[in-house]
């Protein structure tokens, strides 16, 4: 008995079977293109298992050949999936496209964002209105002709289409009211030019004088009636020798100063631009506002390696050691930030230098925290994404909002020991006073719900 339990027991034993490896297409870049993500330089032409495909953090995987591409990073999000097509055929719709966490994060797994899409609208054919009266003839004497008219427009096509069979104009034979065809008049000489009526040139226009001259050079005859002189009776013309009017001037286009300093990913780049669309001319008035400002260049790719700067951290306060915060006065200060070495391996290479400096940045400030500055209203934001984008009843807005307009203060300073002058930053909220617009001080919003949304997809679908 004891030798058949033995038997059992290892017959048992040799029935359990391990789970199989979960097969997948392993790709060794992760690139985001035209709006979606995408998994290139498939390794092989077969699945391999997903664990020894992660073994690179930097790959990526596909569970299918034509699915969504996932990372290989624990906990990270993978590339967005291109967008959906769009929910109508013609009109407002609106598209989706989402993203996948892989295992190891905590929060959902997957995320969307919903926008609106415009197709363009279906053509919708239109109906002839009634004729118009019949115009009157086109001479006074003798044998002419007269017509008539009428629109596609009733309804008015939409879209590029048209009216059915038929002609928009149609013309006859008509006789003039007499036999004897009247005399035309003719214009006398002009007469002397007036008075100007500016005393300088401005842009658009011109002071300008006029003069005037009598149709007599003959008349019109009476019987029959005659037409009257074709033409004006005045004549308007610039006076010469005016000066100009000044001319205030405008910023130009901003132009990078250097090229973009890195070679992968993103950099930064300094922009200046010139108040010279148009220039100040005869006494007009300067350009308001820094000649220079600092912008994002690239991206060039992913960078190599893990290693990577990260994110700077909020400026500190606008000080002026050893006497503190300076506010609302054109007293320089300084700000400080810091930043870290992010991913960093024992024994590994350093982060890469950079123009911006190491973990340490300072820069010139001025402080407007909190002043009150006159304000102008901005220009409507670009519409927003449409929120929810996966819940009822989604809806998109955008925004004016009071902004400052900033003193005129040195843009720049040259620092103790140095000949190159560098810019001064405006630091803090300042406080913009705009007139009202539609019982609002601050901020303006408006709101529109997104037409023809898209079902959201099953949190299973890959």
């Amino acid at each position: 008995m004891a030798l058949a339990g033995l038997l059992v027991l290892l017959l048992c034993t040799a029935m359990v079977v391990p789970a199989a490896p979960t097969p997948v297409w392993c790709f060794a870049r992760l690139e985001e293109e035209g709006g979606g993500g995408a998994c290139t330089e498939q390794l092989g032409d077969e699945p391999v298992p997903l664990d020894d495909c992660c073994l690179n953090p930097a790959y990526g995987y596909k569970l299918r050949p034509h699915s969504h591409c996932h990372t290989c990073r624990q906990g990270a999000w993978g590339p967005w999936a291109p967008w959906s097509s769009c929910s109508v055929t013609c009109g407002e719709g609106t598209q989706r496209r989402g993203r996948s966490r892989s295992p190891g994060g905590d929060g959902d797994r997957r995320e969307w964002e919903l926008r609106v899409c415009h197709l363009p609208c279906c053509p919708e054919p239109g109906g002839w209105s009634p004729w118009s009266p019949w115009a009157g003839c086109s001479v006074t004497c003798g044998a002419g002709t007269e017509g008539r008219s009428r629109d596609c427009a009733d309804p008015a096509p939409r879209c590029g289409g048209g009216c059915g069979p038929g002609v928009a104009q149609e013309t006859r034979k008509c006789q003039g009211r007499t036999p004897t065809c009247p005399v035309g008049g003719a214009w006398g000489p002009w007469g002397p030019w007036g008075a100007c009526t500016g005393t300088c040139q401005g842009a658009g226009s011109a002071p300008g004088r006029s003069r005037s001259r009598r149709c007599d050079s003959p008349p019109p005859s009476v019987e029959p009636p005659g037409p009257a002189c074709p033409g004006a009776e005045t004549e308007t013309a610039p006076c010469p020798g005016i000066r100009p009017c000044p001319v205030d001037g405008a910023w130009g286009a901003w132009s990078d100063v250097s090229p973009c300093p890195v070679t992968c990913g993103l950099g930064v780049v300094t922009l200046r631009r010139a108040c010279d669309n148009p220039p100040p001319r005869h006494g007009g008035r300067g350009c308001h506002g820094n000649s220079n400002r600092r912008a994002v260049c690239g991206p060039h790719g992913p960078c190599p390696g893990v290693e990577h700067w990260g994110p700077w951290g909020a400026w500190t306060s606008c000080e002026r050691r050893p006497w503190g915060p300076v506010s609302c006065q054109p007293a320089v200060g300084q700000q400080r930030r810091t930043r870290e070495c992010v991913g960093r391996r024992p024994g590994g290479p350093p982060c890469p230098t950079e123009p911006g400096g190491g973990t340490i940045q300072l820069r010139p400030c001025y402080n407007i925290k909190n002043c009150l500055l006159p304000g102008n209203w901005s220009d409507w934001s670009p519409w927003g994404l449409c929120t929810p984008p996966c819940g009822a009843s989604p809806t998109r807005s955008r925004t004016r909002e009071c902004q400052p307009i900033y003193p005129a203060y040195p843009p720049t300073m040259t620092p103790v020991g140095s000949t190159v002058p560098i810019n001064v930053t405006f630091w803090g909220v300042a406080r913009p006073r705009c007139a009202p617009l539609e019982g609002q001080l601050l901020r303006l919003e408006e709101t529109r719900p997104c037409l023809h949304v898209l079902p959201c997809p099953h949190p299973d679908e890959d």
